[in-house]
């Protein structure tokens, strides 16, 4: 709050930008509270909206670009290093996403827990970069909208955002976890040992 009151609705554009780079900066905490921060003229709602998607942008510009330099090459080689996991998997996973990664940085950006890390296989994807920062500021609008205009109309209220948010970002967690669990158990009954035994 005292980074948005000194100076500004730019100082949410800041905020928004760290929140997208690092995670455990929340973005159901940092929007809604610059939310309410304009409710107390400190600056206008549509500035603190149009600065937080610059912010959200310039951030998942950051990522996009660690996964241009990290590369499909170096993702594969590196999946090849990890137990249970081949090149193949991140080779099928490109392939998806060129093929639905206009609506998958979208729809990511409006998910907890995800939204931030979409950035990443769009740079390692070498979307364009037109495309990506457009789908990226449309998804980040919505997102920013939706959650500075809970703080400015709550008032002082508008940690309960936070709340509500978090809870679908519980059910995310949920949800990734249990696809990941399935992934694992699903490989290990795929293991040539595995196989033969049965055989």
């Amino acid at each position: 709050m005292s980074l948005m009151r000194t100076i500004g609705a730019p100082g949410v554009g800041v905020a928004t930008a760290l929140e997208t780079v690092f995670p455990p900066v929340p973005s159901e905490v940092v929007l809604p509270l610059a939310g309410y921060t304009a409710s107390q003229g400190h600056y206008g709602l549509v500035a603190a909206i149009v600065c937080a998607t610059v912010g959200s942008v310039v951030g998942a510009l950051l990522l996009y670009y660690l996964g241009v330099a990290w590369g499909k090459e170096r993702l594969c080689a590196t999946a090849e290093r990890i137990p249970l996991l081949h090149a193949r998997d991140v080779e099928r996973a490109i392939g998806w996403f060129g093929s639905h990664g206009r609506r998958a940085i979208f729809l990511g950006r409006l998910v907890p827990g995800v939204r931030s890390f979409i950035s990443i296989p769009a740079g390692i994807d070498r979307m364009p970069l037109p495309q990506f920062t457009g789908y990226t500021a449309a998804g980040s609008l919505v997102w920013n909208t939706a959650l500075i205009g809970a703080g400015y109309g709550l008032g002082e209220q508008w940690h309960r955002v936070e709340k509500y948010v978090g809870d679908v970002a519980s059910v995310v967690y949920v949800l990734l976890g249990l696809a990941v669990a399935w992934f694992v158990v699903r490989r290990l009954r795929q293991r040539p040992g595995r196989r033969a035994a049965e055989n």
